[in-house]
């Protein structure tokens, strides 16, 4: 029996800022409070796999070590709950994964939260009837 890999590696890292930049003028966005997914299709020689990001804003959370907590959150989030994601996706897309509030949520919550904005993710995209 094969075990699954549940990896974050560097190749599914969002790094490129013009990649970054194109994502905010021409990106799509699904959001299920207090998370937040803006994401864009890759053409098929631009990224090799899907690409993702995560962010915190300074305005909500203004000390550096509770950022990278959240961020640390989302990263993990999103590694144990991609496997939801290249089931249904064929092509490469850029994301970015966005914490939008002030509250503080749990690890449990957060991934709970996780789960359902994929999906709202791939009903968008048409990947899930709806």
């Amino acid at each position: 029996m094969e075990t699954k890999r549940y990896t974050y590696g560097k190749a599914e890292k969002l790094k490129s800022r013009t990649l970054i930049s194109e994502l905010f003028i021409d990106g799509q966005s699904v959001s299920k409070y207090p998370l937040r997914l803006v994401f864009k299709a890759l053409a098929p020689g631009e990224g090799v796999a899907t690409q993702v990001g995560v962010s915190v804003s300074k305005k909500y959370f203004k000390r550096a070590h509770d950022r990278n907590l959240f961020k640390r959150h989302l990263r993990e989030a999103y590694r144990l709950n991609k496997h939801l994601l290249p089931d249904a996706v064929e092509k490469p897309y850029a994301i970015m994964f966005f914490y939008q509030t002030k509250d503080r949520l749990t690890h449990a919550e957060i991934m709970e939260k996780t789960v359902v904005l994929f999906e709202k993710f791939l009903q968008k995209e048409g990947f899930v009837n709806q």
